[in-house]
């Protein structure tokens, strides 16, 4: 945590640069207006709204950058520290931002489908968060990974090459992890409405839908060479 990339402490400041200017210089019209044009909103796509053909494209990232205050930006920052410092440290800045990107827009796309008409915002870094967080789940475990037992070299350890999709899908750590992780999101679907400090509804399918674009994308962006992998389970 005392050598996070550039890139990951760039993007936590850019989130919280856009969140203090939305908050202290900008009036309530103002601020509305904003969301108008950045937000990610669903009946944008049915009816017609500021920006228009633009908005449509480009608000399916720029929604990643806005935050419902400064507690929404500071839990996405504490769960962006560990998980996006891995995957910036194996990714390097280009295909980390890349792949960001990718998982926020998925995150987008299932939003939408999922509540078509909607005319509320949809603002957060959570859905890249939760890509990052899938993504990582690829490696972290591998022998002489991060999360490893043994291993002799930190730049190394990032280093490691990936599980295959398969593989990762049988160990049981990771399952562990994705049970408890989608157990989470879908407690925020059926009842619980929000986070402390913040008003709106957590958009728990962006999350989903950001994770599954990181765990299947992952090799996609991927500059370590896979080698022939073994079931972690151990031969039968």
């Amino acid at each position: 945590m005392f050598n996070v990339p550039a890139v990951v402490l760039s993007t936590i400041a850019l989130l919280v640069l856009i969140e203090a200017g939305r908050e202290w210089l900008l009036t309530d019209e103002e601020n509305n207006t904003f969301l108008l044009y950045f937000a990610f909103i669903p009946a944008r796509y049915t009816e017609l709204y500021p920006g228009g053909l633009g908005a449509q494209v480009w608000t399916f990232l720029t929604y990643a950058l806005l935050h419902a205050g400064f507690v929404h930006v500071g839990v996405n920052s504490i769960w962006f520290l560990p998980f996006g410092s891995a995957m910036a440290r194996r990714f390097g800045t280009w295909r980390f931002l890349g792949f960001c990107a990718i998982t926020a827009i998925a995150g987008a796309a299932l939003h939408l489908l999922t509540h078509l008409y909607d005319p509320l915002p949809m603002i957060g870094a959570s859905a890249a968060v939760s890509g990052v967080m899938a993504g990582s789940l690829r490696f972290v475990f591998q022998s002489g990974g991060p999360l490893a037992m043994f291993r002799h070299n930190d730049d190394a350890a990032y280093r490691v090459p990936a599980a295959s999709l398969a593989v990762a899908l049988r160990d049981p750590r990771i399952i562990i992890f994705l049970v408890a992780w989608f157990g989470l999101n879908l407690l925020f679907g059926i009842g619980a409405p929000s986070l402390p400090g913040i008003e709106q509804s957590v958009a728990w399918q962006a999350h989903i839908g950001g994770f599954i674009a990181g765990l299947i994308l992952f090799a996609l962006f991927d500059p370590v060479p896979p080698h022939a992998e073994t079931d972690p389970a151990g031969p039968a």
